[in-house]
């Protein structure tokens, strides 16, 4: 039994239009990885996954799924995934119910089985008590969920979702959020293209950054932050100040009379920031990070390769 999930050699695609998308992709997902993909418009992300579906054609390389290639043994790699595509591409006039048994029924699941998992997917994404509704009167999150539940319930082993929580409301995206990290827990390997860099960054334990058709970083997340050089933190102050306090050998902003932005380089530990100011006579009663670090760190790296 293999313990690599998704392996992906030289993998190249050159559209008849001369438009050269990706260029010799290497990647290796271990089996139970959270894995994220990212990459701006353009990158080559929606090729990559056209390719896993065999909605795209590759020019060169190959992909293995679960140890089965898509050229030798499609039925095979095709059985192991689940695909949650960007765009709605259901039948709008069938139910929440009867759209999850037919796609069992595309992959050979026995009919009372199809009906088990049907009605535990339904469930667990909130879906239940519109299993006999048309699709057409779903809002955009329940179709979302459903989409997700239609890539299920065949049970593959991995499970590939392109911008899933694209359009929809914070808490929906949190909800889908909380069902990914069970489903993670579970031995499932999840793979995610997202523009959300606080999602992947939250869910993510590695992550692969692709930019003009090649990976331009294939690490884990800690280690991928960790190269991050500057930092800006906010800190709220319990006293009020008429001046930004001086510190040596750090920036710092006076925001509003009890707020001040102090930027750190990497090897500046945090707590003997804090240590300083309370030395100061300054209380701080709350942090936060400016920005998202990993969409910091994923400017550095684009700007680094154009």
């Amino acid at each position: 039994m293999t313990d690599v999930a998704l392996k992906i050699c030289d993998l190249s695609k050159k559209y008849s239009n001369g438009v050269q998308a990706l260029k010799g992709v290497n990647l290796c997902v271990k089996k139970g990885d959270f894995f994220a993909l990212l990459g701006p418009n353009g990158a080559g992300k929606s090729t990559l996954i056209g390719i896993l579906t065999s909605t795209v054609q590759k020019t060169a390389g190959s992909i293995e799924v679960m140890g089965y290639s898509i050229d030798k043994n499609f039925a095979n790699a095709k059985l192991r995934i689940g695909i949650v595509p960007q765009e709605f591409n259901f039948n709008i006039f069938e139910t929440c119910w009867t759209t999850l048994i037919i796609q069992a029924g595309y992959y050979g699941v026995p009919k009372k089985l199809a009906q088990e998992r049907a009605r535990s997917l339904l469930k667990e994404l909130g879906l239940w008590e519109k299993k006999d509704e048309q699709l057409r009167f779903l809002s955009g999150g329940m179709k979302r969920r459903l989409m997700i539940a239609r890539a299920l319930v065949h049970d593959p082993e991995v499970l590939i979702l392109d911008e899933p929580t694209a359009g929809v409301d914070i808490e929906l995206r949190r909800l889908m959020w909380d069902f990914l990290r069970r489903l993670n827990e579970q031995g499932k390997t999840i793979i995610l293209t997202t523009h959300y860099l606080e999602e992947a960054e939250s869910l993510c334990e590695k992550i692969a950054i692709i930019h003009k058709g090649v990976v331009a970083e294939f690490t884990d997340m800690q280690t991928l932050l960790s190269k991050l050089k500057k930092e800006t933190f906010v800190f709220d102050l319990k006293e009020s100040l008429s001046s930004a306090p001086s510190l040596n050998g750090y920036d710092v902003k006076l925001i509003k009379e009890n707020v001040v932005e102090i930027e750190k380089h990497n090897h500046q530990d945090l707590n003997d920031l804090v240590a300083i100011l309370t030395e100061k006579g300054i209380t701080v009663t709350s942090m936060r990070n400016k920005s998202n670090r990993l969409e910091e760190m994923f400017v550095n790296i684009i700007n680094d390769i154009k």
